[in-house]
């Protein structure tokens, strides 16, 4: 696979979306500003990944590979963090089991609101900046923050390069006769 196999892969490429997203309004918004087609489907954790068609017709994904987990402002990240920390917990387990890194796109957030504690929830500022940092290193999760108005932007531009990165490497690996 050379560069211009990766380039035409990169042009045969879909957003996958988790079964558990709502179908509302946001959500076609979000899925509006792909500008390639998205589909819905059962991921494992995460609510977003992508995958390509490559030359040879096979299909490449990284729902298991790299995932974009989406909260729509820092209280439902404290909820997760809080009381259904258990559930969510789960998810990024299944996430290191499978090597996979996890983007937490935090809507209407930032680390300041969070260490301000400019969010409803109760659960203490500190605790909340304790987990979230202590994600990252665990989880190998790395987190986002944006506004709902640019998060399907947001979330394809990660796909993509994540995407185009791994390609690569695929492309080194069959040059060695590993892929």
């Amino acid at each position: 696979m050379d560069i211009f196999d990766i380039e035409k892969s990169l042009k045969n490429i879909a957003i996958l979306y988790d079964t558990r997203e709502q179908p509302t309004s946001k959500l076609e918004r979000r899925i509006s500003q792909f500008g390639c087609p998205a589909i819905r489907q059962k991921l494992n954790y995460g609510d977003y990944s992508i995958k390509c068609a490559l030359p040879n017709n096979k299909e490449y994904s990284l729902e298991n590979k790299v995932v974009i987990e989406r909260k729509m402002d820092i209280d439902e990240l404290a909820m997760c963090m809080g009381k259904e920390r258990k559930r969510f917990e789960a998810e990024f387990e299944r996430s290191v089991k499978d090597g996979a890194k996890v983007y937490l796109l935090i809507e209407n957030g930032s680390m300041d609101k969070i260490l301000r504690h400019d969010y409803s929830s109760r659960m203490n500022s500190k605790a909340l900046i304790a987990s979230l940092c202590a994600w990252m290193p665990r989880y190998n999760m790395i987190p986002i923050f944006c506004t709902p108005q640019n998060s399907g932007k947001i979330i394809k531009e990660i796909l993509f390069r994540e995407l185009k990165e791994h390609l690569a490497a695929y492309g080194e690996k069959e040059k060695q006769g590993l892929g």
